[in-house]
């Protein structure tokens, strides 16, 4: 065994302990792999007890063939667990069982987001239906992946990738903790009701244009959208949004700078010459204007990249929020 599978194993049985420790996983439930190589993944075996994982109960599968050469066989999961390496750039996926994250999304379809924390790296977290033990729709759970890094299966846990064992495990912990916050806030009022999220979704119009994606004119015609809107022109205003914010388009290199005056933009340029900058390729801005992902959370998700500072930009979140809800309203192809 060499000294880096020596070492992803260890890891893999610390973050095991921790689930365990702390109850999103019990008895035989979870499971957990990482990538070793461009070939190859390490998963823990199908039986096993997180909370007491040994070195032999992690085996070696490869990507192509889905073979191992370990005596233990590896998770029932492993088509998924696969299917997520192949499809995305992670090298890390959790698959866990946390009792409040079942329970809540057993009755209720989508989580009711009430800290700023929650919206800022969960975002909207997708929630596919399971009518089996294990998971045998892998697809559906990848193209929830597109949108989240972390997606719930009903009756059955939740999904969660990331570059570091640290960010899968992060947004499962956070997932479970804001469901925790809407049952104690339910205790105290249970007609919560988020005057933010009513404030964003009210009055939107759809454009019946189609544009190409990322073209002069898509782009156009949201800043057209956005220098209509009250809301942006009311924060705009109080929170002084005076700032250069581009997009780039990675597959081509086009971008565009949005000038920001007291929340209007007062000028669209085609270059990327600002202090922040969000690119991402074609699939990621497919999802964004299509409203399935929040700029915001597929920053922190390492969807999308950032040059600034995102606590800067965080200090705008409700315009630019709205922002992004307006993307939604144009018509691409």
């Amino acid at each position: 065994m060499s000294e880096q599978e020596k070492n992803i194993k260890n890891e893999i049985i610390n973050v095991a302990k921790r689930l365990y420790e702390t109850g999103l996983c019990v008895a035989k439930s979870g499971n957990i792999s990482a990538k070793l190589d461009s070939e190859n993944i390490l998963i823990s075996a199908t039986g096993t007890f997180l909370g007491d994982l040994k070195e032999e109960d992690i085996v070696r599968v490869n990507l192509n063939t889905l073979k191992s050469d370990a005596s233990q066989k590896p998770s029932s999961e492993l088509p998924l667990h696969s299917l997520v390496y192949k499809n995305f750039p992670a090298k890390i996926v959790i698959h866990a069982h946390p009792p409040l994250i079942n329970g809540y999304f057993a009755l209720i379809k989508s989580l009711k987001a009430l800290t700023f924390e929650t919206k800022f790296y969960l975002g909207e977290v997708p929630v596919i239906e399971q009518d089996t033990p294990t998971v045998t729709n892998p697809q559906a759970v990848v193209s929830a992946l597109k949108t989240n890094n972390l997606v719930v299966l009903k009756n059955h846990g939740v999904i969660s990738m990331g570059e570091k064992f640290e960010d899968a495990l992060a947004l499962i912990e956070a997932l479970e903790e804001a469901i925790r916050v809407a049952a104690i806030a339910r205790l105290f009022n249970k007609e919560v009701f988020d005057e933010l999220e009513a404030a964003l979704k009210e009055n939107l119009t759809k454009n019946d244009i189609a544009y190409p994606m990322f073209s002069r004119e898509h782009i156009q015609a949201i800043v057209d959208l956005v220098n209509k809107d009250e809301l942006i022109a009311t924060k705009g205003k109080e929170l002084n949004l005076t700032v250069q914010l581009a997009v780039v388009l990675d597959d081509t290199g086009t971008a565009y700078k949005f000038n920001f005056e007291q929340g209007k933009i007062v000028r669209l340029d085609n270059d990327a010459g600002a202090p922040f900058i969000i690119s991402a390729p074609r699939p990621v801005w497919e999802q964004v204007f299509l409203g399935k992902l929040d700029s915001f959370v597929a920053v922190t998700q390492g969807k999308m990249k950032l040059q600034g500072a995102l606590g800067q930009l965080s200090k705008w979140y409700v315009p630019f929020s709205r922002l992004f809800q307006l993307f939604k309203q144009v018509k691409f192809k």
